[in-house]
């Protein structure tokens, strides 16, 4: 399944938060969801809450395809231990994520560019590949070229979003390192998702 190209503002508003972090909030001009009845939504089904908490799960991780989160959670399900944490550290260790949340990118879907066209380094090897697992203990850095961009300058500056804590960040090399396998309630998600939940759903409907 191809990768969602559709209104990013849209899925904002659908969920009234600015998921994508961006610098210019869609919700402040439009803060219903999109459509005619926006404002007067009907009650959700238990179904219809459960398919909610998948969406915005995708939505977090820069419109996840649903084959993608299909194969995380089965990959997750074949591993012992608690199915939600260990989709969780799937997902939060994609080096996509980690170039974000390290604070070299203003938001995830241009941490997939910065990734994919060649600018981001792990353990000193140029790595192209967004879905790369970082492990614990591995360097994430840039390229000396891709340090000097003004994206990575005026997002390090800005400061918008703390470094979460299973993350150290050296600025004045432009690298980073995971600590830590990141747990549940480390995540700074921009909104609350039960992932437990998801994974319940997804357990019942794969």
């Amino acid at each position: 399944m191809s990768r969602y190209t559709g209104n990013k503002n849209r899925v904002a508003r659908r969920f009234g938060v600015n998921i994508f972090g961006r610098k210019r909030n869609p919700l402040l001009h439009k803060p219903n969801p999109p459509g005619a009845h926006g404002a007067k939504r009907k009650k959700k089904s238990e179904y219809g809450l459960q398919l909610e908490e998948k969406q915005k799960l995708k939505a977090v991780y820069g419109m996840l395809s649903e084959s993608q989160l299909i194969r995380y959670y089965k990959e997750a399900v074949s591993r012992p231990g608690n199915t939600a944490q260990l989709l969780t550290e799937m997902l939060e260790c994609r080096l996509d994520v980690v170039v974000f949340r390290l604070g070299f990118a203003p938001t995830l879907f241009a941490a997939h560019q910065m990734v994919s066209h060649g600018h981001v380094t792990v353990d000193g090897k140029k790595v192209d590949r967004r879905s790369f697992q970082v492990k614990p203990g591995m360097k994430v850095g840039l390229r000396e070229k891709s340090q000097k961009m003004r994206i990575v300058t005026e997002t390090l500056e800005s400061q918008r979003n703390p470094v979460p804590d299973y993350l150290s960040l050296d600025r004045e090399s432009f690298s980073g390192s995971l600590l830590a396998s990141p747990m549940l309630e480390q995540i700074p998600w921009p909104l609350e998702i039960n992932l437990p939940e998801i994974c319940d759903f997804l357990a019942h409907t794969t």
